[in-house]
């Protein structure tokens, strides 16, 4: 996986839209934060994992990679925030063994625990447990660049529409 380049295509783009908006001196980390628990729920809302009452499918994968890529944007968009894009990034990927339903809970602690420290390890955690549920939901990590990629280029041209 191209984290490097990942992150540089997001800081790219955080500059960007802090610019455009003013936001060069805001503390957005917090707003960072939410943002990621939503984009989470949605991800969570379009594999209906959760949803034992409903007979109703998943929605199809095109839908769920591109929520998805909306919560890397997010997640590196805070490690960005606190000075963690230079890092190592030797990450631990093997499969996780837990349900989906289980994994998203667990990125919530997770979200919430980095939210509280601030720090390297528990970032690497978040983005590590991140990309578990990308495996979980049968992305590889060539998807996920490839629609991380395009839906970067979709949101400068949201910031160009006054989205």
């Amino acid at each position: 996986m191209q984290l490097d380049q990942l992150f540089e295509m997001q800081q790219g783009l955080d500059q960007h839209i802090e610019e455009k908006h003013g936001l060069q001196n805001e503390d957005l980390f917090n707003r960072k934060v939410l943002a990621l628990l939503v984009e989470l729920g949605e991800l969570a809302n379009e594999t209906r994992c959760f949803k034992f009452w409903s007979v109703k499918p998943s929605s199809e994968k095109s839908v769920i990679l591109e929520e998805y890529v909306d919560g890397v944007h997010f997640i590196l968009s805070l490690g960005i925030e606190c000075k963690f894009q230079k890092l190592d990034y030797t990450l631990d990927l093997e499969p996780t063994t837990v349900s989906t339903t289980e994994q998203f809970l667990l990125i919530y602690e997770k979200v919430n625990a980095f939210k509280n420290s601030k720090n390297e390890r528990d970032f690497k955690t978040l983005l590590q447990s991140y990309l578990q549920l990308g495996g979980l939901l049968g992305i590889s990590y060539n998807e996920m660049e490839k629609a991380y990629f395009a839906k970067n280029e979709v949101n400068y041209q949201r910031q160009q529409n006054n989205y």
